[in-house]
């Protein structure tokens, strides 16, 4: 397992820990060892669940407990996870997230399912190469987001989630046809001002969402009324596309690396203040929040913010909350493991040795 760096040092390395391992021995004969806990590798198995999918299962949990009981595992836990201890955390919400977290995972015992990762393919015409970043995400911590290009959007997927977002939701997505004009470094520390521009351009997007409607609906009617079919109308899938073209090649010239000063609004929480005091380009964007077990979840408007080719922020207006995400460059250090069809051969192996 890959973990993000302890909050909120986005920009340190992720820290690798084993879960299970392997012996493959002469005679077609394989032993599973699950790695989790403090008491050294011990029996564990392995089944195949579907393509791309696997389980794992530990077969001696009692090597998972501490002798100072839950209260000793979780002290444990709270040193690796998030490199302190609760006496160190006072905000009384964040205490209570990181009970939830540790409850939640504790309660597998590196029973899991592992389902492979397919990273978004790379375009010449994307904004920065697409892949992992890791995010501040305020009292949840660190969590991994996977950048992906589709057009005229971008999408942050939660790789990792929370009480409140699980994994596999749209965190942010960003809008590239609308880039933002930020104020003046004077102005941005007035949150206001900030505000008062995102609504504009929200207010834009809303009435050409009605214009493109209403297009729709003409073009509806006009089809309907015709007693062959209608060539494709003008503002049809083919000038989609021509809009699609130009708004990728804005986006290609937006690229050109400019800097322009950066400060966070006063008022907007971060934490991580070492962030960048320059930025290439900022564009429209929402963000995903809900309440505990994702419940009311709703999209909020924000800010996206491109710092350089490895880093980018996202302004939680809604929230008053700033994330700041980081490339993950991490260099694996079991680069010489088999490759995908030699994995997947292995774990066959393994199963067939076990039926």
């Amino acid at each position: 397992m890959y973990l993000p760096p302890h909050d909120p040092h986005v920009d340190d390395p992720m820290r690798f820990k084993p879960l299970f391992r392997i012996h493959l021995m002469e005679r077609k004969c394989a032993t599973v060892e699950c790695m989790y806990g403090h008491k050294g590798p011990h029996n564990g198995h392995i089944q195949i669940v579907k393509k791309d999918e696997f389980s794992t299962k530990c077969n001696q949990t009692d090597h998972h407990r501490m002798s100072g009981g839950r209260q000793e595992e979780f002290r444990t836990w709270l040193r690796e996870e998030w490199g302190r201890t609760l006496e160190d955390i006072f905000h009384e919400h964040m205490q209570e997230l990181i009970l939830m977290k540790f409850i939640y995972t504790s309660q597998y015992d590196n029973c899991l399912t592992y389902r492979r990762i397919y990273l978004p393919p790379s375009s010449p015409d994307d904004l920065i190469k697409p892949g992992l970043f890791k995010g501040t995400y305020g009292s949840h911590g660190l969590e991994i987001v996977m950048l992906s290009f589709h057009g005229k959007k971008a999408k942050g997927t939660k790789i990792t989630g929370d009480p409140n977002i699980p994994a596999g939701q749209q965190t942010v997505e960003i809008d590239l046809a609308h880039p933002l004009q930020l104020p003046d470094i004077e102005n941005l520390h007035d949150f206001s001002e900030l505000s008062r521009i995102v609504q504009e351009v929200q207010e834009q997007i809303r009435r050409e969402e009605q214009e493109k409607e209403h297009q729709q609906e003409e073009e509806d009617h006009s089809q309907q009324a015709a007693s062959r079919p209608a060539a494709k109308p003008l503002g049809g899938e083919g000038a989609e596309g021509e809009e699609t073209e130009a708004g990728a090649e804005g986006t290609t010239q937006e690229k050109a690396p400019a800097s322009h000063p950066f400060v966070l609004p006063t008022g907007v929480i971060s934490r991580n203040e070492d962030y960048p005091r320059t930025c290439r380009i900022c564009f429209y964007g929402t963000g995903l929040i809900a309440d505990h077990g994702f419940t009311s979840p709703e999209r909020t408007p924000g800010v996206f913010v491109l710092f350089d080719d490895d880093r980018f922020g996202f302004i939680w207006l809604e929230l008053k909350s700033f994330s700041l995400y980081c490339r993950i460059k991490v260099s694996f250090q079991n680069a010489e493991a088999p490759s995908r069809e030699a994995f997947d051969e292995m774990l066959k192996n393994i199963q067939s040795l076990a039926t």
